[in-house]
C-alpha cells in the first residue's frame, strides 16, 4: 500500500468526487488507476510512401549498368 499526504482541502474535493459516483476513495482512485492502463496506444504513423514522391526505384539492370561504369577502370594503374 502506498501513502500519499494531500493537504485536508484537496482529499476532501477527491472525497466528493468518489462520493458523487458512488465510490468510497480509494475504489474510486483503484478505478481510475485502471482507467489509465486501458487508455488505447495510438498508433504509430506508418513509413510506407515515404519516399513515394522521387519516384520508383531503379531496376536491378540501371544498377548494374551504373556499377560497370563506376569500375569500368578500376585497377588498371596498379
Amino acid at each position: 500500500m502506498t501513502i500519499i499526504e494531500l493537504p485536508d482541502d484537496q482529499a476532501s474535493a477527491l472525497k466528493s468526487k468518489a462520493a458523487a459516483q458512488g465510490l468510497s476513495l480509494q475504489a474510486w482512485l483503484t478505478q481510475l488507476a485502471g482507467e489509465e492502463k486501458a487508455k488505447p496506444k495510438r498508433a504509430k504513423k506508418s513509413g510506407f510512401g515515404l519516399l513515394a514522391k522521387y519516384g520508383p526505384g531503379p531496376s536491378a539492370e540501371d544498377i548494374d549498368e551504373n556499377r560497370r561504369d563506376m569500375f569500368q577502370g578500376f585497377g588498371d594503374r596498379f
